[in-house]
């Protein structure tokens, strides 16, 4: 008889065996309470590959004793969606509740195909659960994506595929018959990243080339033996994550391209997580470059989008561009700077009244008190600029803008109006 893989004979099939996603399953949490309250509506479960989509769709069913259909978006179409449905219209199946259909890879399904789940969803003929690798944003309607509500899984933690491993060394038959010590799990995670499926072929690969003789003891040696591959020292949790990090940020800083890409594939190669390197790179490009290059920032906002979007392996090409971009551009922390100043400042003064010419003057009495009086509308005048105090006059003359010495700065310093030249 053919033995199934590990990872399926490893399939949770409850919430107890279940591991990660507890921002979602957890107590009080979104999907453990619809088991709570028997209550299923249409969903769409998004994340990378091998954190429990489909396990949890079929979890869900099961808790709540609906019957659930399992259709590939690769494989399956509209005519058997219609059959489900007919078939559950006309046999009075499932108690009066509407059949569960679970599609994966529903990205896949094109837009005709799509719209024809609208109306099956809408009047409740059919529950929908569907499950992407891919952002629903961009891959689903706007009309089905409004009748679903969506999920994000996150990719799973060390700790979390550590008591997997444990738990199929431990409940698994055929594990246990070797049997299988984990003397070292380092490797095994580090190249999962993150996918349960991935780290249990992983584990059962080794299983294949074990000789039969003895335990198998899973070291980190065997495992970049057998899966050819050399473990990154890297922890994503501990104080490599802390110097990596700021290596690469410095790297940055320091316009050194080579070494910026360097540490930016070091923490890739140990499955960092790629929003986390672009939230890094979109505060790198205002604190320090700045108004060096204000395209900057849009560069790495953009990036930060693209990231969310793609996911990896493809987001390392924009984490990439963006890296060397910064690397590349001019230097300036004069707004970061600036910023920190005029903050300090701010603590030690909020109780500077406004300048009675700035304030805003909505009423007559506000206008009989002075709001508003002798105020200098910037437009009247040549220029579209006029002499005027705009700070109390207990800070007027303070400066905590700094210009920096790069062309960008030094053309804004030679264009701006006489007073401001002064203040800068």
């Amino acid at each position: 008889m053919h033995q199934k893989p590990l990872a399926e004979r490893l399939r949770p099939k409850n919430l107890s065996e279940f591991v990660g996603q507890s921002h979602l399953i957890g107590p009080g949490k979104p999907l453990r309470n619809m088991i709570d309250h028997g209550t299923l509506p249409s969903i769409v479960l998004w994340g990378p590959p091998g954190v429990g989509k489909t396990t949890l769709a079929f979890i869900l069913c099961q808790s709540l004793d609906r019957k659930i259909h399992h259709l590939s978006a690769v494989t399956a179409g509209v005519k058997d969606i219609r059959a489900i449905v007919q078939s559950s219209q006309s046999g009075g199946l499932f108690g009066g509740k509407a059949p569960v259909i679970f599609i994966d890879e529903i990205h896949r399904f094109n837009k005709s195909q799509q719209d024809s789940l609208l109306h099956a969803v809408e009047k409740g003929e059919i529950v929908l659960i569907g499950a992407t690798t891919e952002n629903p944003s961009f891959e689903l309607n706007n009309a089905l994506l409004s009748r679903c509500q969506v999920f994000t899984l996150e990719g799973l933690e060390a700790d979390d595929l550590v008591n997997m491993l444990n738990r199929a060394v431990t409940t698994d038959s055929v594990l246990k018959s070797i049997p299988v010590e984990l003397k070292e799990t380092e490797a095994l995670i580090a190249f999962g990243l993150g996918d349960a499926r991935k780290t249990l072929n992983n584990l059962e690969l080794l299983v294949h080339h074990h000789s039969g003789i003895g335990s198998l003891i899973v070291t980190n040696a065997l495992v970049e033996e057998v899966c050819q591959q050399k473990v990154p020292a890297y922890d994503k949790n501990g104080e490599n994550h802390y110097d990596i990090i700021s290596a690469f940020i410095k790297s940055v800083r320091g316009s050194h391209v080579q070494a910026s890409l360097y540490w930016l594939a070091r923490m890739l190669k140990g499955g960092e997580a790629p929003v986390f390197i672009a939230r890094r790179l979109l505060i790198l490009a205002s604190e320090d470059i700045g108004l060096a290059n204000p395209t900057a920032l849009v560069m790495a906002n953009a990036t930060f989008d693209a990231v969310h979007k793609l996911g990896m392996p493809e987001a390392r090409i924009p984490l990439s561009q963006c890296t060397i971009y910064l690397a590349t551009s001019p230097k300036s922390n004069s707004a970061y700077m600036a910023i920190n100043k005029v903050m300090a400042e701010a603590d030690n003064t909020l109780n500077l009244p406004v300048p009675l010419h700035l304030r805003n003057a909505p009423t007559q009495l506000m206008k009989n008190l002075g709001y508003g009086k002798d105020y200098k509308y910037p437009h009247d005048y040549p220029g579209n600029f006029v002499e005027q105090t705009y700070l109390p006059p207990e800070i007027e003359e303070k400066i905590w803008y700094e210009p920096g010495k790069n062309a960008k700065e030094v053309t804004m310093r030679n264009t701006s109006p006489k007073n401001l030249k002064n203040k800068m």
